[in-house]
């Protein structure tokens, strides 16, 4: 492995372990294989490991005695490699109405792009959006792809509340809003998926290295697969990658 990675005492119970601050696909799938090794060799000895951008989070079971043994068996673990390992991603169809009526800034947000309103929904549906990884809220997807023409510094003055399904642009990222929160972001579009499900296992159905691909929907259709949803009848396509 070329990585260079920096392990930190987080807690008494937990190691932070860093890649560099650069974010790429090949940094994602390297890490995401180490989460998978880690859980593995692991097993019941730690509770929880948490995947960001650039870093894992282990939470193990047990306070950790000594640390630079902790350190040093994950780094033998890291530099045996991951050749037998596998990690199932899929590809995820998420519907999205673009309606104006629906989507508080799609107008506004068209404007100070330049653009029209279809050249936004073309463009915002044209990436497979790769999903690095689920924070800030519950179920909140981080995506990296939205095309450059789309990017737009987020509102000077964050709403109050942006509505659960909001789909929305802040820098040079996209997003669904998962529950009612207050957010910053350009609200675009919606989406009627719930993408957090406490009473789920998982409480979200995406995991981190999948793939996003955004369909364009009519209002109409928008309301028919949200009463769906409502009554838990709806299941989102996807297909392994």
């Amino acid at each position: 492995m070329i990585d260079k990675l920096q392990y930190i005492r987080y807690s008494e119970k937990a190691i932070l372990i860093q890649w560099s601050s650069e974010i790429d696909e090949r940094t994602l799938q390297n890490l995401l294989f180490y989460k998978k090794r880690i859980e593995i060799f692991y097993d019941k000895l730690i509770i929880e490991v948490i995947s960001a951008y650039n870093s894992l989070l282990v939470y193990y079971s047990l306070a950790i005695e000594d640390f630079y043994s902790a350190v040093l068996e994950l780094k033998s673990l890291y530099s045996s490699g991951f050749k037998n390992l596998k990690v199932k991603n899929r590809l995820w169809e998420i519907p999205v109405c673009y309606s104006p009526s629906l989507a508080s800034d799609l107008e506004n947000f068209a404007s100070q792009k330049s653009l029209r309103i279809d050249e936004v929904i073309t463009m915002h549906t044209a990436p497979l959006y790769k999903v690095y990884f689920i924070g800030f809220l519950p179920g909140f997807l981080y995506l990296g792809g939205l095309v450059d023409p789309l990017h737009l510094a987020r509102k000077s003055t964050p709403s109050l509340q942006v509505k659960k399904g909001s789909v929305a642009i802040g820098g040079k990222q996209t997003g669904v809003y998962p529950i009612d929160s207050p957010g910053g972001w350009h609200v675009i579009g919606v989406c009627p998926l719930d993408f957090f499900d406490p009473k789920s296992d998982p409480c979200c159905f995406i995991s981190p290295g999948d793939s996003v691909q955004f369909i364009s929907i009519k209002e109409k259709e928008y309301n028919d697969i949200r009463l769906l949803v409502s009554n838990g009848v709806y299941l989102p396509e996807s297909v392994i990658l």
